[in-house]
């Protein structure tokens, strides 16, 4: 007996998680009358975290819907800049983003990191208990259930990675008030606070210094010094301003 049949397309934003044969303009989908329209779409490949809006013959549905024959199905990628309610923005990474987790600490972006595979069970509980939204390039993972939020991150470069997520959420950028080792705040610190973190060399050289609330280290403009500030210029110049 045949299966009834639906036709998808997916917004050419999204056609990466879909194979080749479904990239391009509506193509047949055959359901079985029982399977909710994002379980369809998952099936695709495409995590529910990246769908803005589906919509079936001219109108938006949920997710829970139940697909007909016939059914002309449109999956939308999220708008941006996307809004998480109910929740301060806040992200937590899984231990392959550790260079994003760093740069949007340097921003001042509340940005949980775990630095060892604690695993996706794991993840997505931290998540929804401290209501995070999770940010990894493991499509499993950003199908769990029990997720608060979840982004999918789509490129493998630090650089472009920060830009997707800045363009996203669009954060308030707060550059220079968390530890880029441990996400806590900082603040302002005297040489002889932190004496015992300097070499001789460092403690003749700078004055200037800001400790971590929560790990106590020390912050002083060293040598990489120039690089973090053209990362954190460059966001402020492109993403300053957007919320």
């Amino acid at each position: 007996m045949n299966r009834p049949e639906i036709h998808v397309e997916v917004a050419p934003e999204l056609t990466l998680f879909v194979p080749h044969a479904r990239r391009h303009g509506a193509t047949a989908l055959a359901t079985d009358g029982v399977s909710t329209l994002g379980h369809v779409v998952e099936s695709l490949g495409v995590p529910l975290t990246e769908v803005g809006s589906l919509v079936v013959d001219g109108r938006q549905v949920p997710v829970s819907h139940i697909p007909a024959a016939g059914e002309s199905v449109t999956v939308r990628a999220v708008e941006r800049p996307q809004r998480i309610p109910g929740a301060p923005l806040r992200f937590l990474l899984d231990v392959h983003l550790g260079t994003l987790a760093r740069r949007l600490r340097l921003l001042g972006v509340d940005t949980a990191y775990e630095s060892t595979d604690i695993g996706d069970p794991a993840l997505a509980a931290r998540s929804a208990a401290e209501q995070r939204v999770m940010l990894s390039r493991d499509r499993g993972l950003l199908r769990r259930r029990e997720l608060w939020a979840g982004a999918f991150v789509y490129s493998t470069s630090p650089d472009d990675q920060l830009r997707d997520v800045l363009d996203r959420f669009a954060p308030e950028l707060l550059p220079w008030t968390r530890c880029t080792a441990c996400n806590g705040l900082l603040r302002t610190a005297t040489k002889d606070e932190v004496a015992d973190q300097l070499k001789h060399g460092t403690q003749a050289s700078y004055d200037v210094f800001a400790q971590c609330r929560e790990c106590g280290r020390a912050y002083w403009k060293g040598a990489h010094h120039e690089q973090l500030e053209a990362i954190v210029e460059r966001a402020l110049a492109e993403f300053a301003g957007e919320r």
